[in-house]
């Protein structure tokens, strides 16, 4: 699923505990990395976050769903891109922009996947 229709189909729920719920769903569908893969274990995040990428290729996995449904988002904003146009997009803006009822932690661990991203 691209960002954007992630971005459609959670700009349609108003129930904050849905949204979360849906991000969560997003989760279980994060493809496995390739064994030829580039990973990276992503500090300052309260779950167990790992971003990898062959090419312009993304994937990730965390040890909590809900995490896991965040990544997938992450992942889904900068699929296909290269690292210099990742630097032009505005991740943070764009994740903000879903309006899910994050805790200070996760939003810190949102920013580290940024950063990293952001540093490829």
């Amino acid at each position: 699923m691209t960002f954007d229709e992630m971005k459609n189909i959670l700009s349609v729920i108003t129930d904050p505990v849905e949204k979360l719920e849906l991000v969560m769903e997003l989760g279980k569908d994060l493809p496995s990395a390739p064994k030829d893969a580039v990973c990276s274990e992503i500090s300052g995040c309260a779950s167990r976050v790992e971003i990898c990428h062959k090419g312009n290729r993304f994937y990730g996995n965390a040890d909590s769903a809900l995490v896991s449904g965040i990544v997938a988002i992450m992942i889904a904003m900068v699929d296909g891109k290269t690292p210099g146009q990742i630097k032009k997009m505005d991740l943070q803006k764009e994740f903000l922009s879903l309006n899910l009822n994050l805790g200070a932690g996760r939003l810190n661990g949102v920013n580290s996947m940024i950063r990293f991203l952001n540093n490829l």
